[in-house]
């Protein structure tokens, strides 16, 4: 067989099964580690209910991703996971599943792995959505299982602490309200509102115009210059207010400040 006729049918094979998602539609990446449980439990000597090393490592990941040759505009972490928001119209590799996948999720593994140290993996879903009004409640909705997260997070930890083992600790909370574990650890001197924001909400990183004011060192004239700078937010909005940041980045209304 020639190699032009078996090159031909093995890329018809190849491609059998690509899919692409549509250009009219919103696109949300979402990256998840996998087996992090063995990985921060075993490998990793974390500080508990969080850890500030670990949380620095995922924001790098998340920065990392956003320059990998797509064009996104918001990216958020918390936990182990990672959502990247596209911007509207973006259509490099003409959205082809496979390559998108691939590419994030290889992107992410060894950012991560650079930045912990050890061997670690994500995978990478994508996860199409009709409308802004979606997009919003997306960003909504992992916002909210941040805050459910750290609840529980710190109610464990404070239990295991004291000397619970970890059946003990897991039959405390079984069953328990949002209030009951606030009241639990209010018991303890611990206000759940008050644990730093970016436990309780996540982080998000979106990119903002910046003028930088400086002089010209041949005329000495004041001078100006127009940047972009992607920007951490370990204090992000709640509620409608975060509806609205969201809004306004979907809609590329970048914030212009002065430096």
């Amino acid at each position: 067989m020639k190699y032009t006729d078996i090159d031909k049918a093995m890329r018809a094979y190849e491609t059998s099964l690509d899919q692409c998602i549509d250009a009219d539609v919103y696109l949300v990446a979402r990256l998840d580690g996998r087996g992090f449980t063995r990985l921060t439990k075993e490998l990793l000597p974390l500080e508990r209910p969080f850890d500030v090393r670990f949380r620095d490592a995922m924001i790098h990941t998340v920065e990392r991703t956003m320059q990998c040759g797509f064009r996104i505009i918001y990216g958020y972490t918390q936990s182990d996971e990672i959502s990247l928001l596209f911007a509207p119209g973006e259509s490099t590799f003409n959205r082809k599943v496979r390559k998108l996948t691939s590419i994030l999720a290889g992107e992410a593994s060894a950012q991560f792995s650079l930045q912990i140290g050890v061997p670690a993996v994500f995978d990478c879903r994508l996860i199409p959505l009709p409308d802004e009004r979606r997009v919003v409640d997306y960003f909504r909705w992992r916002a909210e299982d941040a805050s459910r997260n750290a609840l529980n997070a710190w109610c464990y930890w404070t239990l295991r602490k004291e000397g619970a083992s970890v059946q003990q600790a897991t039959q405390a909370l079984t069953g328990l309200s949002v209030q009951a574990k606030r009241d639990l650890l209010k018991d303890r001197t611990i206000i759940a509102d008050e644990v730093p924001a970016w436990q309780r909400y996540g982080t998000g990183l979106y990119y903002e115009a910046v003028t930088r004011t400086g002089t010209n060192p041949f005329t000495g004239q004041s001078t100006t210059a127009d940047r972009t700078t992607l920007r951490r937010e370990g204090e992000l909005p709640v509620g409608t207010a975060y509806s609205d940041f969201i809004r306004d980045i979907v809609r590329e209304k970048t914030v212009t400040t002065v430096t």
